[in-house]
């Protein structure tokens, strides 16, 4: 890994996030994270991160962002589906071609931190993206193998099970969620609360988004 870049970049996008611009439609963000994106899993996991982010904006007073927060959530992996050793690296060209601003390249980029970039998430968006990236990965994955195959009946202490367990959903990292937690300055439990009650509200939109032939996001 080049830190060096990676530093640069950081400079770079050190921006104020006080008045964000959203830099495009919904519509425009979607196209783009398809042109580069078509696994069913990975549209199911981008559909739910876009949601709960958009979920978090609201809750966090940040409604006026909101339309900007779910686009970031939409496009935090854009460039995992056909550049999977570049992740989170190749996203600054993919998003800048696409016509991203500073904003959203730095929080998409940010989300990778400490894993494949040293961008280190700075506002709250960026934070809360960096926790429940992983986060919803685990939860999604404790939610299917239960009899319902939902998240509303999920509670806490399920999801800590399965987080005190590595082996289950290894490739979220427990490690990123813990750091995010305690980036945002909440206790492990608070986030994950938080989370469940994000995909609670979203689960329908996105199980029917998913299910629609053209994957029409909600």
């Amino acid at each position: 890994m080049d830190r060096g870049l990676d530093t640069r970049r950081a400079r770079r996008y050190t921006i104020s996030m006080n008045s964000v611009q959203n830099p495009f439609s919904r519509e425009h963000a979607w196209k783009l994270f398809t042109k580069y994106n078509s696994d069913p899993f990975h549209i199911q996991h981008a559909l739910t991160v876009e949601a709960v982010m958009r979920w978090f904006a609201c809750d966090q007073g940040y409604e006026a962002e909101a339309d900007f927060w779910a686009n970031a959530g939409l496009l935090h992996d854009i460039d995992f589906g056909q550049f999977p050793e570049q992740h989170c690296v190749k996203a600054e060209e993919l998003l800048r071609e696409g016509g991203a601003n500073d904003a959203l390249i730095h929080a998409v980029c940010s989300h990778g931190w400490g894993l494949c970039t040293e961008i280190k998430p700075e506002h709250p968006m960026e934070k809360i993206l960096y926790a429940v990236d992983e986060l919803t990965g685990l939860i999604w994955a404790s939610a299917i193998i239960r009899p319902s195959k939902s998240v509303q009946d999920m509670e806490v202490k399920s999801v800590k099970k399965k987080f005190k367990t590595p082996a289950f959903a290894a490739g979220c990292s427990r490690e990123v969620i813990t750091k995010g937690a305690a980036e945002l300055g909440w206790e492990l439990d608070a986030l994950i609360e938080k989370t469940l009650q994000a995909m609670r509200v979203c689960e329908a939109e996105v199980n029917a988004a998913i299910n629609t032939p053209q994957n029409a996001a909600p």
